[in-house]
């Protein structure tokens, strides 16, 4: 499990890789990398990494969203934009408006959305249907009793429902894969900014419950198993859950450009989707590529 780290806006390895090259006269190539919150860590370690290995190219790393980081691809502003969900097709659209070229989506690795509630909670495994019955316009679970537990230091055990803000690229997969296309949450979530931010609310939290990427995971929270309707047995998710399919909550993340990606930039993502970059991928946390899908 990857440990999770405060991270500015900006790769401050990257900026101190710039300040570097600049006293010794030498000239550093910088991408600009911005997107999802999800893949932030892993952004930040490949950037990181991928400096040992061409160190005159320095990668800037920053978050907002997957909506951000396509609408900054849109505006020509970022050289790949991180995302956790597929482009739209007016967003393709746009971006192909802007630099007159078709975007590309670079699949990097793999990410399963995990349930979180709080250490104290003592509900074991959870169905689409009961996710739907908490988050759902139409849903009808307001309290831990309709889930039938009852949770240590909730007082009134209500159930407050953590989230995000509905630019990021995991909001939208939640939304879609809980309720259904067309379908839209109840009013009243708490819409957190980052994905740390979910957990972190959830660990002080008692009554709540949360989705955000796996490896966000810390000691104050726990999993909860994903369960078929009637089912006895449940999946929790894991990296090999994950690529096998059988952890139902999970997707792909991808790196996309404009047009087919040139220089430094081709020679990066190149790097990230070889057995190199993957390795980091799966040290940082995330599901990487199969061999069949990887950069040779």
């Amino acid at each position: 499990m990857r440990k999770v780290r405060l991270i500015s806006l900006v790769s401050s390895i990257s900026v101190l890789g710039l300040l570097g090259f600049a006293a010794c006269g030498k000239k550093s190539k910088m991408i600009q990398n911005k997107g999802s919150d999800t893949m932030i860590n892993l952004a930040q370690a490949l950037a990181e990494e991928y400096r040992k290995v061409s160190p005159k190219v320095a990668i800037a790393v920053s978050g907002g969203g997957t909506g951000v980081g396509i609408a900054s691809l849109q505006n020509n502003t970022v050289d790949v934009a991180n995302a956790s969900r597929e482009m739209k097709a007016e967003e393709k659209a746009n971006a192909k408006k802007t630099s007159g070229k078709d975007p590309v989506e670079h699949k990097i690795a793999y990410d399963a959305l995990a349930i979180y509630v709080h250490k104290g909670n003592p509900l074991a495994k959870v169905t689409r249907a009961q996710l739907a019955c908490i988050y759902g316009k139409e849903g009808t679970c307001t309290k831990w009793s309709d889930l039938g537990v009852e949770v240590p230091g909730c007082s009134g055990q209500e159930i407050v429902r953590a989230g995000r803000q509905n630019n990021s690229g995991t909001y939208a997969y939640f939304r879609e894969w809980v309720l259904g296309e067309g379908k839209d949450f109840k009013l009243g979530s708490r819409d957190m900014s980052g994905s740390k931010d979910v957990v972190d609310l959830i660990a002080h939290t008692p009554c709540a419950i949360g989705y955000s990427g796996m490896g966000y995971k810390i000691n104050d929270v726990r999993w909860v198993c994903l369960s078929k309707e009637d089912a006895d047995t449940c999946v929790e998710p894991s990296l090999a859950a994950a690529l096998s399919g059988e952890y139902k909550l999970s997707r792909p993340l991808y790196m996309i450009t404009s047009g087919a990606p040139e220089g430094d930039i081709v020679s990066y993502i190149n790097w990230v989707r070889s057995d190199a970059g993957q390795a980091v991928v799966e040290r940082t946390g995330y599901a990487p590529l199969p061999p069949d899908q990887r950069h040779k």
